[in-house]
């Protein structure tokens, strides 16, 4: 072959080579948004949905529990994550930390779809700072009574029912020390169960440890909590998740009913939030604007049992009884005391600097 034909030959080759598509471990890889939530918030066939029409890969990270949020979040600064889910009164946190950034209403349209009572950001307490809004109502639910109906005459009626002695070893309450400062305060009949005085701390601490000793034992998810209630027949349940978990006991075959406590009940209502380390904002713009979506925000009711915020709840729920989440005075000092109480200690050292 001559000189000539062979860097002819040589040309076409190379041309070839840069025509021929590239190997797909070569190819550009989808965007990822990356999303942390509770259980049942972002469901894989939700999350395939939301794959497949914006031709992105989601990675979900699940959490059990304010603390373990706060944790994920506060441990990168908030960059690990795009976007994530969190009660009001735990929000007020994290923008101070920086982790949560402003979100632009006007690049979500399904937010027309809300109940009114959900679209009025402003009159939310903890959404609004600065004039900007910093969170996207999702879902809510509320800390009602589950009683089991074969061991009670009449439904209680009150959250003195968990301390009630005749029930020693057969009650439920939630692991979490700051709703439970909440709770121990209703229960001694303060009016303000978000802002412990100073006077209040032993009070609140010495009814906690009549809790401790009164209970079976202190759960963290809604099947935990279900799988404990049926195994020791259990009577009477504080209902962290409410109705959520009433429907799973139900659909295990259990023959509950679910009541507000007339000291009324704790409430919280989780928002989509973006967090400081989002990437692509037009991308988890479509994912909030997607959990918006009446089918994917109606499986919250018919596989949850939690509360849309787009469609009204066929539960009874007293709107002037629920005692929505509130900021706390110190996060910090209500879970430090709660694990003192739950290990056992007395009201001195439980409150011993």
């Amino acid at each position: 072959m001559s000189c000539v034909r062979r860097r002819s030959f040589l040309s076409l080759l190379c041309c070839l080579v840069v025509l021929l598509p590239l190997p797909a471990a070569q190819a550009a890889e989808p965007a990822v948004l990356r999303v942390l939530a509770w259980p049942g918030y972002a469901d894989p066939d939700v999350v395939r949905g939301f794959e497949q029409r914006h031709q992105v890969r989601v990675e979900v990270t699940l959490i059990d529990s304010d603390t373990a949020l706060w944790q994920r979040m506060s441990a990168s600064g908030g960059r690990d994550f795009d976007v994530f889910a969190v009660n009001t009164a735990e929000l007020q946190r994290y923008i101070d930390g920086g982790l949560a950034l402003p979100i632009d209403p006007a690049a979500i349209a399904n937010i027309r779809r809300q109940l009114p009572r959900f679209r009025q950001v402003a009159a939310i307490p903890g959404l609004v700072r600065g004039g900007q809004v910093y969170g996207i109502p999702y879902t809510y639910a509320e800390m009602g009574l589950i009683y089991d109906r074969r061991q009670f005459l009449q439904p209680p009626d009150s959250l003195r029912a968990l301390w009630d002695p005749a029930l020693r070893g057969r009650v439920l309450a939630y692991d979490g020390g700051v709703h439970n400062f909440s709770l121990a305060l209703l229960s001694l009949g303060a009016e303000q169960p978000f802002r412990l005085a100073a006077e209040q701390w032993r009070p609140a601490v010495e009814r906690l440890i009549e809790l401790r000793r009164n209970v079976l034992g202190f759960y963290s998810q809604p099947e935990e909590s279900v799988e404990l209630f049926r195994r020791h027949r259990v009577a009477l349940m504080l209902a962290n998740y409410g109705t959520q978990q009433l429907q799973l006991l139900r659909a295990a075959g259990a023959d509950v009913g679910y009541v507000i406590p007339r000291e009324g009940a704790l409430a919280w209502l989780d928002c989509w939030v973006v967090a400081a380390g989002a990437r692509d904002r037009q991308l988890v713009e479509a994912w909030l604007n997607y959990m918006l979506e009446p089918e994917v925000s109606g499986l919250l009711v018919s596989r949850q049992g939690l509360g849309s915020t787009i469609a009204e709840s066929l539960e009874n729920r007293p709107q002037d009884r629920l005692r929505w989440l509130e900021a706390v005075e110190d996060v910090g000092r209500r879970e430090r005391l709660w694990a003192r109480v739950i290990s056992g200690d007395r009201p001195a050292r439980v409150l011993a600097p």
